[in-house]
């Protein structure tokens, strides 16, 4: 007799981290700027963040970890309409504003197609953050609930319907 055991299905996680500092080698535009501290990229945007912003180092990975799932999420879902709050846009901003790290990021993850960023004035009162972390977290990315909840009816008016936009 032959017993087969069913495997349970894989759970899909996804490791901002990791994704973000997989994009080192797809960085080619002022690689001196990016790499001369010697770290890596995702502890270059924390430190940047960190600069920038008032907030201890936990809240600025917490950010930044949400902005690259967020990131990854409109480039792997075109088609779908998602915004982020204030609070993950200040990582969603700093991952823009590195520019050699965002080329890099979309070079990696978007075919080479630069992703433009095309924000509205307005923000959307809809509730449009949740629905987009409801999205993230059922493509198997960790949603810091938290962060997500703090602006969940105040969204960012960025227009993905924009080819090639967030």
């Amino acid at each position: 007799m032959t017993v087969t055991l069913e495997q349970p299905a894989a759970t899909l996680t996804r490791d901002p981290k990791e994704l973000l500092n997989a994009v080192a080698p797809h960085i080619t535009e002022l690689t001196l700027n990016v790499f001369d501290s010697g770290m890596s990229l995702w502890d270059r945007e924390v430190a940047l963040l960190l600069r920038d912003n008032t907030m201890v180092r936990d809240m600025a990975e917490r950010i930044l970890g949400q902005a690259v799932a967020y990131t990854l999420c409109c480039i792997e879902n075109p088609d779908v309409h998602l915004g982020v709050g204030k609070l993950v846009d200040i990582g969603v901003h700093q991952l823009i504003l590195d520019t050699p790290v965002w080329w890099g990021l979309c070079r990696l993850y978007n075919g080479g197609a630069f992703k433009h960023h095309a924000p509205f004035i307005e923000r959307r009162t809809d509730g449009l953050c949740l629905r987009t972390a409801d999205l993230m977290q059922g493509q198997g990315w960790d949603v810091d609930e938290e962060l997500w909840a703090i602006d969940g009816a105040d969204c960012s008016p960025c227009d993905n319907k924009v080819p090639d936009s967030h």
